[in-house]
């Protein structure tokens, strides 16, 4: 049955360049069954990843229950304020099979809101430690220490929204940080997000709200990525009863929410995080020269142990049962599937995804971990953040893939950057940028975005500042005319939309970018003063309405309904109608909608023509327009009939002719054809006639020959 399963893997049907590395693909098909079996048995995976129903502290009948897997460990105590954190016998676990150890401790040993933790003994010395199954950890705002905290509310948030199914075709993603979400100089909440931000991103028309984050990690400006406690919700932005009430919220305004999933590595902190958390070296983490990432100063996950599978499978599934997560963007995937990490190298044939240098452990881990959330979840959103392109990371399992639902288009962003910085105006090619935004696995969905998170860091600059620059301190009054605020904003808008508008699963932008936010992203650190002055949003400049910021809020807005008010937009297919270099001039097709873009700096065109499919067309929206920002150059009013040409008659195509202002798009909607009404046939007029009062003779008869 597997050899059937095999040879009929539609991923090498699809791509006979992949044929030659059939065995490979197929090796790992087999290897994921194959430890899929040996975990779950004849179960599913999702039956066998509880790891958090077992480890980490439970409210039972009888008081609490406290588990934790440590198979170094000589000796492990409780402490907390209950106890005067001291080591004392009540508080003594007791250690059973498989490295595992228990408590039982009755109801008034601890209570809801208590501080703990682990005192872990091992042989040659001991440690403090947070339980690596904690739910909840808190920082003391005087010491800056951490310690795990009893969560068991007398009344836990009840979800409101059940059983709820993203409605994402296409998925268009607001891509966010709650701590920096407000507009204040401070660590922003859950409640803030739900209360202030949540309304704006509807009223954006997004679809998505992918959360960064939210797994605790000790350093603020690590953005996230150095996780410490893998199921703990960062307690800077609140409880986790305001987490669910955040994600609720999304949930009933129709709104997915994705998490920001860090399994790539780990913090390198002992006390905070896993590093030595039973004493030794490889409890989590590789203990060889594997064991420390080369680039990202952490820790490296063993994939290759069935209880760091456990520990990381039952995590994907703790954050989509616990809190109802739909689904999750998983960071650093790269870096999972090659033991160089991808350091290096070029992925510059097929030959470099099937050279051996791939960690089969991880590729097992990822592709399992995709078939355990859709087993949770079958909704579930997974997107790969992967740059080598290895094939089939975003195909299904039983497609002979790994199975994502998308993978981040990473060239895009690098494309953009390059293009601003070392290109000029007249020198964008429009047939480069449309064939870099449509190159792409035809059989994997992809994530495009112009710019996410990682452009808006300190050390890189968004497209906006790019563009602009300083003249945006002091240019950015509507009154102001002012030459380099027009062209940046003129090509923000253009780059905006030709990404969006040829994405082929989904599109991302960061919060504020789609409005052209100020400055970088610099997080609260010493170099910095500990100021949380670039580690915000100052929603108050997009707010103002004698500032330029609210129109390109207004473009993003428009292109994100028009773009999502179209069910399956990215499934149809783009047909390319002019591409003419000389003239910087795009234009290409999708459904019913035409995109036109102008990328020359100073040309406009009057009655410039383009092969469109014969018909009626209206405008829709175009960059020029007052409401953009624009000069307003363009009619809206005006209806186009494209003109016949005998050349194309068999083609159905005629020139589509208009006026293509400089540095600008417009969007056309073909109408369909008028149903021409068959004139009805006059009935034949009645001949008035008086009614005969004598008889007619008959008449003759033919005389005979």
């Amino acid at each position: 049955m597997l050899e059937n399963m095999k040879k009929s893997f539609p991923i090498i049907k699809d791509d006979p360049w992949l044929q030659p590395f059939a065995p490979a693909i197929e090796g790992r098909h087999e290897d994921a069954l194959k430890k899929m079996k040996e975990l779950a048995g004849k179960g599913k995976l999702s039956d066998f990843a509880n790891a958090y129903n077992y480890y980490g502290l439970h409210r039972t009948d009888n008081g609490w229950t406290f588990r934790e897997w440590a198979p170094n460990a000589t000796d492990i105590y409780i402490v907390g304020p209950f106890n005067e954190w001291t080591e004392c016998e009540p508080y003594r676990m007791k250690r059973l099979t498989d490295g595992n150890w228990e408590i039982n401790l009755p109801e008034r040993a601890m209570a809801h809101g208590d501080l703990f933790k682990l005192h872990v003994h091992w042989n040659g010395g001991w440690g403090e430690r947070i339980p690596a199954y904690a739910t909840r950890v808190v920082q003391d705002d005087t010491t800056k220490i951490f310690s795990a905290q009893v969560w068991s509310p007398e009344k836990p948030y009840e979800f409101k929204v059940h059983d709820f199914v993203p409605t994402v075709d296409p998925l268009l993603i607001y891509e966010c940080h709650i701590g920096m979400a407000q507009n204040k100089e401070a660590v922003g909440s859950y409640e803030e997000f739900r209360t202030e931000v949540l309304p704006r991103i509807v009223k954006l028309g997004y679809n998505a709200i992918q959360i960064m984050a939210i797994q605790e990690h000790p350093y603020y400006g690590s953005f996230g990525y150095h996780v410490s406690s893998f199921y703990a919700a960062s307690s800077r932005f609140g409880t986790p009863e305001e987490l669910k009430r955040l994600i609720d919220d999304a949930h009933a305004h129709g709104l997915a929410v994705i998490m920001d999933i860090v399994h790539s590595h780990a913090v390198k902190n002992e006390v905070e995080g896993l590093g030595r958390f039973d004493g030794s070296y490889n409890q989590y983490f590789y203990g060889d020269g594997r064991r420390e990432h080369p680039a990202w100063d952490s820790l490296c996950f063993d994939y290759g142990k069935n209880a760091v599978i456990n520990f990381l499978l039952s995590n994907c599934k703790f954050w989509l049962d616990e809190y109802k997560f739909d689904g999750f963007r998983f960071d650093g995937v790269t870096s999972m599937l090659y033991y160089s990490h991808g350091l290096g190298q070029a992925f510059g044939s097929y030959d470099d995804y099937y050279d051996g240098s791939q960690d089969t452990n991880a590729i097992t881990y990822l592709t399992l971990a995709n078939i355990l959330i859709h087993e949770v979840n079958p909704h579930a959103i997974t997107i790969a953040e992967e740059m080598s392109g290895m094939p089939g990371l975003a195909r299904a399992f039983k497609d002979g893939g790994m199975g994502f639902d998308y993978r981040m288009a990473m060239g895009i962003p690098d494309y953009w950057i390059k293009t601003i910085k070392e290109k000029k105006d007249e020198d964008w090619k429009p047939g480069s940028i449309f064939w870099e935004l449509t190159n792409r696995r035809a059989d994997e969905k992809t994530i495009s975005y112009a710019e996410s998170h990682d452009q808006a860091l300190v050390g890189d600059k968004t497209i906006i500042f790019r563009l602009i620059d300083k003249e945006m301190y002091w240019h950015m009054m509507v009154d102001d005319h002012n030459a380099v605020v027009d062209r940046g904003m003129a090509l923000h808008k253009m780059i905006r939309l030709a990404t969006a508008s040829t994405m082929n699963g989904g599109y991302l932008n960061f919060m504020g970018n789609e409005w052209g936010h100020p400055e970088w992203i610099d997080f609260p650190r010493e170099g910095n003063g500990w100021s949380h002055k670039y580690a915000r949003r100052q929603w108050d400049l997009v707010d103002r309405k004698d500032l330029k910021y609210q129109f390109l809020n207004n473009w993003d807005t428009d292109m994100m309904h028009l773009l999502g008010g179209q069910h399956g937009f990215q499934k149809l297919p783009i047909r390319k109608l002019w591409d003419k270099d000389d003239d910087q001039v795009l234009a290409f097709m999708r459904g019913n909608l035409v995109f036109v873009f102008n990328f020359h700096p100073f040309k406009s065109f009057a009655d410039y023509g383009i092969l469109a499919p014969e018909g009626e067309y209206e405008p829709v929206m175009d960059s020029d327009s007052a409401q953009y920002g624009g000069y307003g150059n363009i009619d809206s009013t005006i209806h186009h009939l494209t003109q016949h040409d005998d050349l194309y008659n068999e083609a159905h195509l005629g020139w589509l002719k208009l006026y293509l202002p400089s540095r600008s798009v417009q969007v056309l909607r073909m109408l369909p054809p008028k149903r021409k009404t068959a004139k009805k046939k006059a009935a034949p007029k009645k001949v008035a006639t008086k009614k005969a009062t004598t008889k007619v003779a008959p008449k003759a008869a033919p005389k005979k020959k």
